[in-house]
This record gives C-alpha cells, sequence and structure tokens, in this order.
C-alpha cells in the first residue's frame, strides 16, 4: 500500500511499481469518488477493499484513515511518501495546472480536477496533523516491510533499484 500527503505522487508511484512488478494497481479514488465528485459510502468503500485483499497481490495508493488499518493488516509492504510540504503543495498545483478541466486517470469518472481550498488547507497540515498518527500506527507493525520515502530524489532510487532487480 501507498500513503502519504495528497501531491506526492502516491497514484505515480502505484502505476510505475504495478507495471514493473507486473501487478494490478488499485487507487482509492477512483473506486471512493462517483461523478461531480459524490462520495461512495463507508460500507461500499470497505467492501470494495475487502474485494480487492481477496487477490494474489495488488498495489493500492491512497488514503482514506478510516479504512487504512485494514490495509495495513492486509498488506505486506506499506510505502509512506513523507515529502515536504512545500513539495505536496507543488505537486496538486503542478496537478491542477496539468488536467485542468479534465479527470486524472487515477480518479473517478466525472470528477474533474480541482483545487480548493480545504484541499489545500488539507495538504498544508497533513505533515503535522497525519504524519505523527502514521507514523506511530508503521512502529506498533513487526511484520510489515515499511518503506518511509522522504523526498522524490529518494523514491526515484528507489524505483531505479527495483529495476535493477
Amino acid at each position: 500500500m501507498i500513503i502519504g500527503s495528497g501531491g506526492a505522487g502516491k497514484s505515480t508511484l502505484a502505476k510505475e511499481l504495478g507495471a514493473l512488478l507486473h501487478i494490478p494497481v488499485h487507487h482509492l479514488d477512483a473506486y471512493y469518488w462517483q461523478p461531480g465528485w459524490n462520495p461512495i459510502s463507508r460500507e461500499d468503500n470497505i467492501r470494495i477493499q475487502q474485494t480487492i485483499f481477496k487477490s494474489e497481490s495488488w498495489i493500492i495508493d491512497g488514503n482514506y484513515g478510516s479504512t487504512m488499518d485494514d490495509r495495513m493488516k492486509a498488506c505486506d509492504t506499506i510505502i509512506f511518501l513523507n515529502y515536504s510540504t512545500i513539495r505536496c503543495l507543488y505537486g496538486i498545483t503542478r496537478r491542477r495546472i496539468q488536467y485542468r478541466g479534465k479527470t486524472r486517470p487515477d480518479m473517478g469518472e466525472g470528477c474533474p480536477e480541482k483545487l480548493d481550498l480545504q484541499f489545500i488547507h488539507w495538504v498544508a497540515n497533513y505533515k503535522r496533523k497525519n504524519t505523527p498518527a502514521i507514523k506511530t500506527k508503521l512502529g506498533l507493525l513487526k511484520d510489515k516491510n515499511i518503506i518511509e520515502l522522504k523526498s522524490p530524489k529518494q523514491t526515484r532510487r528507489f524505483v531505479k533499484n527495483i529495476r535493477l532487480k
């Protein structure tokens, strides 16, 4: 599973790893958001993820704190993109420009890219509000392969090492 702030590149990394390792990739945003930015129910979100967990292998990118513990139990590897706030704010701004008026490939159909104050605020506060709890959860896991990547450069090196294997 891949977690981290918005704009860190979770979906990009998931696609890259999926292609390299020949593992199906599941973008939680694509399941969660229905046309017009309407969310699915918590029950449907849980059901979809439970179905994915039954597969032999999978890569899931996305946060969704209400189901994070379930994903942590089901996975064997957790990649935490723990990038700087500035880098993530840059990522969401770049993404907004790149997909202006279009729906990203890793997003639910009918959800054109947007950048609102609520999302900017969430990204701006992610490191302070979300990261401590995530690091605590990761610290309690003893039977998982946990990879914390702190910069795009570190992530590129990680992917390059996988290519070399």
